[in-house]
């Protein structure tokens, strides 16, 4: 029998470690999204990490901007963007104020609020499907550009927050690849994922286009 998972929150100092060590410890924890038409909670089990301007592959490369300035504040906090358009991503900001590095969410399973994150993702045939890839993951927590910069640390009545939940053993967690991220950044194995989940969305090598795929 599996004991209940655990619901303290976070604290900050959770986040304020290098990326490569958050990144893989978030794995199992419980993200919650508290909305006005009522919470959501979702079990995260992938995800990727971007080390701010160490990382081609990152926002932050070539310093701070207007778009990505929340990723330089303080740990602890959420950095969302719109990428090609159409859909917002969200990331949760980690390490020292100034170093710019995030973990961006890619997929979880929808644990509490099934039903709202159904009417949100009518299109999805299966509730693995629900926030199975970072599109989707924002569009079930009804995520957009009004919660950038939100405290995650910032007790319950916070719109996100990140619960202790149950983190994944060593054993169980596996990397590789970012999904989608071509050039010098194409090869580190800074994604995770929970071993053998259902909710883990699949790998896609990077593909050119007009406009970069660069991601936080």
């Amino acid at each position: 029998m599996t004991s209940d998972p655990d619901r303290t929150p976070l604290a900050r100092a959770f986040f304020d470690r290098p990326v490569l060590e958050v990144a893989p410890d978030l794995l199992g924890r419980i993200l919650v999204r508290t909305g006005p038409d009522g919470p959501i909670e979702l079990r995260i089990t992938e995800v990727e990490a971007y080390a701010g301007e160490a990382d081609p592959g990152s926002h932050a490369y070539r310093g701070r901007t207007e778009r990505n300035a929340s990723m330089f504040g303080p740990p602890g906090h959420a950095y969302v963007y719109f990428i090609y358009g159409m859909w917002f991503s969200l990331n949760l900001v980690c390490g020292p104020e100034g170093t710019a590095s995030g973990v961006l969410l890619r997929a979880g399973e929808v644990i509490k609020g099934q039903e709202l994150a159904r009417k949100r993702r009518p299109k999805s045939r299966d509730d693995r499907d629900l926030a199975r890839g970072p599109a989707r993951l924002a569009t079930a927590l009804d995520v957009d550009r009004t919660l950038n910069g939100t405290d995650l640390c910032a007790g319950p009545a916070a719109p996100l927050s990140v619960l202790t939940g149950t983190p994944l053993p060593a054993s169980s967690i596996r990397n590789g690849p970012r999904t989608g991220v071509g050039g010098e950044g194409a090869t580190h194995p800074w994604r995770f994922w929970a071993d053998g989940d259902r909710t883990v969305s699949p790998y896609r090598a990077h593909v050119p286009r007009n406009r970069s795929r660069t991601r936080p």
